[in-house]
């Protein structure tokens, strides 16, 4: 009884006291900090364990484990620090000296780590505090000289093997896939630090933030001789050149950066490290009818592919190290991300080819590539990396420039920034203007006839020549998106320039061909291209030809949309094609190239899902069903072989082709944008809904510019939330807060604002009941004394304002604004109506 008696204290005592010896060992302990002198091993977690570190010193110093929920990550060599000469290579793990440990509560400090040779030494100091969190290592390296270094290690992570993680979602936006780390010494080279490595089969993720003052940091990510999954930091005095051409990725090389200098005197980094559940970080909601974890694991993988590296993003990615300036999506992919890293990125990536890859009669170079083999003679730059294809001058580069930098401006939100590329699009547009030789509205190419077997877009081995519809379906895009981004930035005339412009070419482009428009009455479809002789191509029905038009407005004529779209779904069902191809019936011969026949071969003829978010727009606006349908069909695709192809096989489905495109992604960028509506806007979040009633219930967080809104979707009942205000409305809408006044946008535009100021901090709720015309009915449901500004009204007008019945007077000024103050105590219904 007595020995049970004392054995309780003694067990008392160790949980409530740092012990100073015990089964021979000496060991100091915090809540956070374990260290035992005896063993040289000091263990860190963060507050729950789910995060636990173990270093050891024994021989040398490294990071032994990493446990992540209990399960070490790590191989048998750790993570540690270290760099190469062309003398040797020298890490942490054989030192010279006797390792020094200094402790304080909750830090830890590990000396004296000193290595090298004669020619260069560094001595350095590691220091880890915990958080509630996370663990914060800063890393302290003094070199001894100047010195030039082909490799360093600051620090390196070896992970156990490519499948502890799946990837790792970079903080410029990109990823770094495991499985495309075929081979050993595979390696990926990025100029950033952060990373958040992620396993989807146990929700567990491991971030690194990565931070070194004024220096510049960079990573690579390799598979080594063990098979292990290692990530490399590098911290440097200057940015980081790739050593084979202008390559980010690399096969069987390990050294992808070139050799640069360290200077004497000390460097440093500091690294936090935090577990992230997964599921719960990189949620997409509660997503009725929709496989939520498909879409989430599509759009952190393919979606995210196409990021090479700062500042160049795009959609064929960084296994090939290749860029395509004429596709218009990479910002609406940034719009289903709703990740501010990709849209931070995507503006430098668009700032990049305003100052490289435009030239000075404006135009748009339509590629980037790590060497010159795909160039135009002549037309690579070594340094930049960007050139014309050698398929010929594909000229959606000019409207894809413009549609990319148009849609980034909706979420970054920057005038200051769209300022800096209104010479540069303009620039791109009036070099396509210019091209219209016969004055007939319709802007032509660079090419005149399929004799010359050269490419006019992005179907770069097919000859679309001289007249080119879909070319010209996007200039009407980008024209009126441009159009919108002139009034913002205060010039109406080259708004109005550009608005008509577009106007004309709608006009033209809708004749029949016989009258010298795209129009067939005879096949009922948008034939795809007209020669310089008049002759007419493509009447094969060709899919992002038909889709571009109905997508961007360009046809609004329902008779034409329902032949057009009943065709193809009647004959995409017919095959039972998951997705729809580049075109139905074979081009003629002497149209394409010889890799493209027989039918159906390549872009004649295969599934090419890079242009579904286009068959999606067009179909949520005439038949939601079928729109829905073939989303559902990508992610079910998704889920079978990871969506990382570059096509698929019209006669297996399989996919094909070594080119892995992020575009791939783009039906589910079009479930958010033109199904669930999610519309961003430079000065407000917007929604213009789709909805279909297997969707209700559909709820889920979206970040705009570091503001979390909760949006939730039923069929004509939508809601957008955030901390200051909650709206409601059966109709589209947007909606911003700022300077503690909320502003209403009815159907997100901006031809009627109505903005609330309460006197109280408490959120303001509304819902919008109906807007036709002048005519505009809303309902306040939070309590306070408001005051009301209504913009967008006519001058000229007059107009009726009643609140409960009691009619409210207003005046209205010149500048289309009225203001007026109300006490709301209870709901209160507002009615706004022009007599």
């Amino acid at each position: 009884m007595q020995q049970t008696k004392t054995l309780s204290i003694l067990i008392t005592m160790l949980l409530l006291f740092p012990v100073k010896s015990f089964a021979g060992h000496n060991v100091a302990q915090t809540n956070a900090v374990v260290h035992n002198s005896s063993t040289k091993k000091i263990t860190l977690s963060n507050e729950n364990k789910n995060l636990v570190l173990q270093i050891d010193y024994k021989d040398g110093c490294r990071i032994a484990e990493l446990e992540i929920k209990g399960k070490n990550t790590l191989s048998s060599s750790g993570v540690y620090t270290g760099f190469r000469t062309k003398g040797g290579t020298f890490n942490s793990l054989v030192v010279k000296e006797a390792v020094k440990v200094e402790e304080q509560a909750g830090k830890i400090t590990v000396k004296n780590i000193v290595y090298g040779d004669p020619s260069i030494r560094v001595n350095e100091s590691w220091t880890f505090e915990t958080s509630k969190d996370k663990i914060v290592w800063r890393i302290d390296r003094e070199y001894s000289g100047l010195a030039k270094l082909e490799e360093m290690s600051f620090p390196q992570w070896n992970f156990n093997d490519l499948s502890v993680w799946k990837g790792g979602i970079l903080d410029n936006g990109g990823m770094v896939w495991c499985k495309y780390l075929w081979d050993v010494n595979d390696t990926y080279g990025v100029h950033t630090g952060g990373v958040t490595f992620w396993n989807p089969d146990n929700g567990n993720a491991f971030r690194i933030s990565a931070k070194a003052g004024d220096k510049y940091l960079a990573t690579k990510y390799s598979q080594s001789e063990k098979q292990e999954f290692v990530c490399t930091h590098f911290v440097t005095d200057t940015e980081l050149e790739p050593r084979y051409n202008l390559s980010r990725f690399v096969h069987q090389h390990s050294d992808v950066f070139t050799p640069f200098d360290v200077q004497r005197g000390i460097t440093s980094v500091t690294l936090e490290m935090e577990y992230v559940d997964y599921d719960v970080a990189y949620s997409r909601g509660n997503l009725p009818g929709i496989d939520e974890k498909a879409v989430r694991e599509l759009m952190n993988t393919t979606g995210r592919y196409g990021v090479v590296d700062n500042g160049i993003v795009g959609a064929n990615g960084w296994t090939t190290n290749w860029k395509c300036l004429h596709e218009p999506f990479f910002s609406q992919i940034g719009m289903a991300l709703g990740d501010e890293n990709y849209t931070r990125n995507n503006g430098a990536s668009l700032d990049r080819e305003r100052d490289h890859a435009i030239t000075p009669e404006g135009r748009v170079l339509s590629r980037w590539h790590n060497t010159d083999e795909d160039q135009m003679q002549g037309t690579f730059n070594y340094k930049t990396g960007y050139y014309e294809a050698r398929w010929g001058y594909t000229v959606d580069s000019q409207t894809g420039q413009v549609i990319n930098t148009a849609e980034q401006f909706d979420l970054c939100g920057d005038i200051h920034w769209l300022r800096s590329h209104k010479t540069a699009c303009e620039k791109a547009l009036d070099w396509l203007i210019r091209r219209d030789s016969n004055n007939n509205g319709i802007f032509e190419m660079m090419n005149n006839s399929i004799a010359e077997e050269t490419a006019s877009d992005w179907l770069d081995i097919v000859w679309a020549t001289f007249e080119n519809a879909f070319v010209n379906a996007q200039m009407y895009e980008a024209l009126n998106l441009w159009a919108d981004c002139e009034r913002v930035l205060g010039d109406t005339e080259k708004a109005s320039y550009y608005t008509k412009v577009a106007a004309r070419l709608k006009e033209n482009f809708n004749k029949p061909i016989d009258e010298g428009g795209f129009w067939s009455p005879e096949n009922k479809q948008y034939v795809y291209w007209r020669d310089k002789d008049g002759s007419v191509h493509g009447d094969n029905l060709v899919t992002p030809v038909n889709f571009a038009v109905i997508a961007f407005n360009l046809c609004d004529d329902k008779k034409r949309i329902a032949q057009i779209l009943d065709q193809i779904e009647k004959r995409t069902a017919a095959e039972n094609l998951f997705h729809w191809p580049l075109c139905f019936d074979s081009y003629k011969r002497e149209e394409v190239q010889s890799g493209n026949w027989p039918f159906p071969k390549y872009e004649n003829g295969d599934i090419f899902p890079t242009w579904g978010y286009m068959g999606i727009r067009a179909y949520a606006r005439y038949d939601k069903a079928i729109a829905l349908k073939y989303v559902r069909n990508l992610l079910e695709q998704y889920k079978k072989d990871g969506l990382s192809s570059q096509r698929y096989s019209r006669e297996t489905q399989l996919g094909l082709g070594s080119d892995i495109l992020a575009g791939i992604c783009t039906s589910v960028t079009a479930l958010y944008r033109d199904i669930y509506g999610v519309r961003p806007k430079w000065n407000r979040m917007g929604l213009e809904p789709n909805m279909v009633k297997t969707l209700n219930g559909t709820t889920f967080n979206y970040t705009l510019r570091n503001t979390v809104y909760q949006v939730k979707l039923n069929v004509n009942d939508y809601e957008l939330h955030s901390n200051n205000f909650s709206v409601k409305s059966k109709e589209a809408f947007g909606a911003s807060f700022e300077n503690k006044e909320l502003a209403l946008y009815p159907h997100n535009k901006e031809r009627m604002i109505v903005k609330l100021k309460g006197q109280l901090d408490s959120p303001i709720s509304v819902e919008l009941n109906r807007y036709t015309g002048n005519n505009f009915s809303w309902k306040v449901t939070s309590a306070d004394n408001y005051q009301f500004t209504l913009e967008g009204l006519n001058p000229a007008r007059k107009y009726v304002l009643m609140a409960q019945g009691k009619t409210i007077d207003i005046k209205i000024g010149d500048n289309g604004k009225a203001t007026f103050t109300h006490t709301c105590t209870k709901p209160t219904v507002f009615h706004l109506n022009e007599k």
